[in-house]
Parts: C-alpha cells; structure tokens; sequence
C-alpha cells in the first residue's frame, strides 16, 4: 500500500475578496515592467496569494490529484527551480507589452525566477508557465531528405547521422480574460458564464471573483521548436519560415494516411531548416488541438461515418459529416494562434508553409506580413487523403497557388478552415 498522505489544504471554493482581508497581488496585464505587471501565482497552497483562476499544467490536475490522494505526491509540494532557468534568450519584445497582442500566455513566462526574485525571497510559490530549452530530434523523412539531397549536413544545425538540432518551448495557456474577450467581440460576463457552464461549474471563480482577470484553463498547451539562431528572428535582413501545426496523433506519430497532417508538418520541418541555412531561422508552432479541437474520439466518429455513408468518402460531404457529429466542422479558433508568433517577436514571415486561409488571416490581421505561402507539393500528399485536400479546395478553405489574389487570399468563397 503507498503510504498515505492525507490532503491538508483548504480550498474556498466561492471565495469573495474580503473587504478588510488580504488582497492578492495584482496583474496588470500589458505593463511592460514585469514588477509592475506582476506575477501569475496559482498556488494551490496559500489560497490569500492566488490572483488567478485554475492552476497550473490544468489538464494535467486530475492526474496530480491522483498522486496526491494516493500518497505518492505531498500536497504543499514546492518545486526546487533551481538551474531550470531558459537555455535561450527570448525577448522581451515590444508585443510583450501590447495587450491587445498577447492575451493567451504570459510572455514573462519563463523568466519568472529572476524577474519576481523579490517575490520568491518573500515566500511566494511563482511557477514558469515556460520553458525552454535545446534538444536533437531525427525523423525518417528527414534521413530521406537528406539522402536525396534535398538537405545538406552542415554540423551546426544538421548533424552528421541525420540529427537537427533546435531550440524548443513548452508554452502553458495564460489567458487575460478581458482580452478574450476583446479578441472575440464578445462581453467578458458572457465568456466567463460560458467557461463556467461548459466546464461543468469546476471553476467558480469565473462567476463570483471577477476581481481575478487571469485563468489558467485546463486544456493543452503549445510547444515552439526554433531551427537557427534565435536572434534571426527578429532580424529584418534575415529570412525567416514558420509552419504553424495543430494536434494529429494518428498522422503526426503513428503516420495514419487519411490526412496530410504530419507530410505537410515534415516538409514544414524541411523548409525551416533550408531557412536556417540560409542564414535565417525557421519555427515549428505546435499546437495540442487534437481533431480540430474536437477531440480524437470525434474525430474517429467522423471517419467512421465518412466511410460508410453512400458513395464512400466524399470531397463533398467532408465537413458535412464533422458538422452532423460534433455541431460544428472546427474548434481550434486561430485568432489566438498569433499570440506565440508576438511573443517570438515576428513581425514578418517569409514562408509561411500553410496555404489556410484562416490561418493566413489570423496572422496577417495581428500585424505580422507574410511575404510567401508555400504549399504541400502534391507526390507527399498519401491517396487516401486527396478526399481531405480536395474537399478543402473546394470549399474554399485550402488555397491554391494560381488562385491567390494580391493579398495572398485564395480568390473563392467560403469559411477558411485550417490545414
């Protein structure tokens, strides 16, 4: 039997800030001043020290109450930081201080222990919502590239045996409740009653502390992979490719071919290092947005109905069959995606290696130009996915090419869903 540790901290669910108690300290999203902005605490184990809602790694809460029910984790405790701190230097950037630019993550993130060492030195329990670090990672399909001379070793950034080395992020979803709602002309009232009901009440404090303007929701969060040298980034005479990703377990890891999710992430990963050579950088922004953000179970449903409906799997009844099983064909809602490019500091992208159009514009609306769109070349598109691609096409929400108009927007009509 584990040996039991009982759970000894109080938790005030419908908590109201006391008028002669305590208040925690305040966040005043968009201050450029990290002391003056102030930290994201979501101890669970000083409750008059909390200013957020939700707590930290949220979808992962579950499991940390299992490990603290059954005795394998202490309940109070308090991570030793030390020598955690970024192997890269990122930032800060003037979109750090926008608070229209970022609204979904803190962008003081990963340097909270030396940004809010005073606080730490008081007994405040801070937590890095990032971290980053350096790592090699190899894939087939680049071994094959490299084989057909499609990429070169350099030792720098391609090492002998086929290795490429980047610099990588883990990112947790910090969400500036106002700006949300901003972002999505929506009133914060209706966005904090909407997070409350469709979490099935789990967080109270949407709806009783609107003093708290921060939530950590309990969803996955994004991880950054930089090709190059970080500082070209930011340098204008530098080129720069970006891929942004969303989720695809059975095409990204177990290589399924009913989509072109993790081709199209390779010849991403293929165009950033060609960049990286060149001088400038490239980035892969991976987001855990399973299924559209529909959830894999959903996913299958729909692959299961597409099979089998009359006439087989159809470009035509693609997103037909998502909408009848989910109620909607797409979830992931872009508008937040530019948030992780502003905390980089992109300004401009020279490839883009996506031909969405709602990803197109997500970016281009937040201010950040994008020069070129660079499309999957068709021999690495699977058979079994041209259904995918062409029902995109046809309805407008895969571009081509040959149809861009002077603004990079495919010249056809219809909802731009993401690649």
């Amino acid at each position: 039997m584990p040996k039991q540790s009982p759970v000894s901290r109080h938790i005030v669910l419908t908590s109201h800030p006391s008028r002669f108690g305590p208040k925690p300290i305040s966040i005043n999203w968009g201050v450029s001043e990290p002391i003056k902005r102030g930290p994201v605490i979501a101890t669970l184990t000083k409750q008059t020290h909390r200013n957020v809602i939700g707590s930290h790694s949220g979808n992962y809460s579950v499991y940390r109450a299992l490990a603290v029910a059954s005795g394998v984790l202490q309940s109070d405790h308090r991570a030793d930081l030390t020598n955690t701190l970024p192997v890269a230097k990122i930032g800060p950037h003037p979109s750090w201080a926008d608070p229209d630019k970022i609204v979904s993550l803190d962008p003081f993130g990963a340097v909270v222990g030396e940004v809010f060492k005073s606080y730490y030195e008081q007994g405040y329990d801070i937590r890095p919502t990032i971290a980053i670090t350096k790592a090699h990672i190899n894939m087939p399909e680049l071994q094959d590239a490299i084989a057909k001379d499609r990429l070169h070793i350099d030792g720098t950034i391609v090492k002998p045996g086929g290795d490429l080395v980047v610099t990588k992020a883990a990112i947790e979803p910090v969400w500036y409740l106002p700006g949300i709602a901003k972002r999505f002309n929506i009133a914060e009232e209706d966005l904090r009653r909407a997070l409350f009901e469709e979490t099935g009440g789990m967080f109270p404090e949407l709806v009783t502390r609107h003093d708290l303007k921060v939530f950590l929701p309990p969803i996955a969060g994004v991880t950054v992979y930089i090709v190059g040298d970080v500082s070209a980034i930011t340098d204008p005479n530098k080129p720069l490719a970006v891929r942004v990703h969303d989720e695809c377990n059975g095409s990204d890891v177990f290589g399924s071919d009913i989509c072109t999710c993790r081709p199209y992430l390779v010849h991403g990963i293929e165009v950033c290092v060609k960049t990286a050579q060149e001088g400038g950088a490239g980035i892969i922004v991976y987001f855990r947005k399973e299924g559209r953000a529909l959830g894999e179970v959903t996913k299958f449903l729909v692959y299961n109905a597409r099979k089998r409906q009359e006439g087989g799997d159809r470009a035509d009844a693609y997103f037909t069959r998502t909408e009848c099983v989910a109620g909607v064909q797409d979830m992931r809602f872009q508008e937040l995606m530019p948030d992780v490019l502003h905390w980089l500091g992109v300004t401009r992208i020279d490839r883009m290696v996506s031909m969405s159009n709602m990803k197109y514009e997500a970016i281009t609306q937040a201010g950040i130009k994008i020069v070129e769109r660079v499309p999957i070349p068709d021999e690495l598109v699977p058979p079994d996915a041209k259904v995918e691609i062409e029902a995109k096409k046809a309805a407008g929400y895969y571009a081509t090419t040959d149809v861009l108009d002077e603004n990079g927007l495919a010249r056809v009509k219809g909802r731009s869903l993401s690649d």
